[in-house]
């Protein structure tokens, strides 16, 4: 059991392509949708239909998430172009 003098300082977060992984897993949700719609009787049949509510909740979901997280790059990338030539960074509202 650790103690919670043992708690250490968290590390600095990864960053990585995240559009590119966001739309990637959108793209996926909206394909097993679309896979998966030929059988919506047999789904229905068995009471599995949320299956494919499920993906294409997901999808959904992943456009929002595509959507913010383009925003929130864009607002990475001013903010470190204006604190690259030293001026304030514009307000994006």
């Amino acid at each position: 059991m650790w103690k919670k003098s043992e708690l250490r300082a968290a590390p600095p977060p990864l960053e990585g392509p995240v559009v590119g992984t966001i739309t990637g897993g959108t793209a996926l949700w909206f394909v097993l949708f679309l896979v998966q719609l030929p059988f919506y009787g047999w789904y229905a049949d068995h009471g599995h239909t949320w299956f494919l509510w499920t993906c294409l909740a997901g999808g959904g979901l992943g456009l929002v998430g595509v959507w913010y997280v383009r925003r929130r790059d864009a607002a990475i990338k001013r903010a470190a172009a204006a604190a690259a030539t030293g001026t304030p960074a514009p307000d994006p509202s």
